[in-house]
């Protein structure tokens, strides 16, 4: 989590910095500074920064034989490898296992192994799938939260609301009692996570008491970057990556505007020889800014569904 943290705001870093001494330039030289996307890092070299991050994550949680949950076993007690644990004054039988799997939100045997999804013959390969599966998650939920840092609090806000509710989620998942309870996988020692998560809730929280409407300080690329692939990987860890398009619906939400406008704009460009747009600006919170919704009700609406969005995802666990 620090490599992710570190790696993804380093490149927003970057960015950042670009941005601030074109502006600098353009001060100096007494001319009207306009921001444009050649000022920070080209586009591609985020998207590469963001590949090589995901393929590290990928292969850490693939590869790594300290990254494992323990699965109940009902065979003899005796066998080599059983780990015996009383829980609520029964003994129960578990064996380590190490598996490519994740949850299946809302459904009873939830849990869905992403070999399945491979032929016998590849089966082998299952890490190439994986790895793959890891970085296009970081990808989208990383450049979702970096579109949805348009609104003062809108990404702090929106990042805190995602964290509480992974905490909850790893806490769960690395408390045998409740983890017994939940009817979820055990992960040993995710607990510690938890902790993690705590001290970006509360950075979160800190920066908002600046960053709320009127914004005194901003975040930029540095922490945007940084939030959504924290949350991302967070997710993959917790094996409730199947939950990212209901808990971090904002940031979906966001992206696909962005998306839908860019998309309907060429094509439009094409057939009628004019671009033509859905929203009056994308993403979708410049939107409402155009209709003349002031900023601060936007991000608190926002906010609203998103708590929504986490009372949802928590109810997972025993709904189903």
């Amino acid at each position: 989590m620090l490599v992710a943290t570190l790696w993804l705001g380093t490149i927003g870093f970057i960015d950042d910095y670009l941005k601030l001494r074109a502006k600098r330039l353009a001060q100096q030289q007494g001319a009207a500074y306009k921001k444009g996307d050649k000022d920070g890092l080209a586009g591609w070299f985020k998207i590469l920064g963001q590949v090589g991050i995901g393929v590290l994550v990928g292969s850490v949680l693939y590869f790594n034989s300290n990254v494992k949950i323990w699965r109940e076993y009902t065979g003899n007690p005796s066998n080599p490898g059983v780990i015996t644990k009383t829980v609520n004054g029964n003994p129960k039988y578990f064996v380590e296992s190490k598996e490519p799997i994740t949850t299946i939100p809302f459904v009873k045997s939830h849990e869905f192994n992403y070999s399945k999804l491979l032929p016998d013959a590849l089966k082998p390969y299952t890490w190439v799938l994986y790895i793959l599966i890891v970085t296009f998650i970081i990808i989208a939920v990383s450049n979702g939260s970096n579109i949805t840092d348009g609104l003062d609090g809108l990404a702090s806000g929106t990042s805190a609301l995602i964290g509480v509710m992974l905490g909850i989620f790893a806490y769960a998942s690395g408390n045998l009692l409740f983890a017994d309870y939940l009817n979820i996988m055990y992960i040993p020692n995710l607990g510690e996570l938890s902790i993690f998560l705590a001290a970006m809730i509360g950075a979160c929280v800190g920066f908002m008491w600046y960053n709320s409407y009127p914004a005194q300080v901003f975040m930029g690329d540095t922490g945007s970057l940084t939030l959504g692939g924290i949350i991302a990987a967070m997710a993959i860890i917790v094996h409730k990556e199947l939950l990212i398009p209901i808990f971090c619906g904002v940031f979906l939400v966001e992206n696909l505007s962005v998306m839908i406008q860019v998309f309907y704009f060429k094509y439009t460009k094409r057939k009628y020889g004019e671009g033509r747009r859905i929203f009056l600006m994308s993403p979708l919170h410049h939107h409402y800014q155009k209709k003349g919704y002031h900023e601060a009700k936007i991000v608190t609406r926002f906010w609203i569904v998103q708590i929504l969005l986490v009372v949802i995802c928590v109810v997972t666990l025993k709904l189903r």
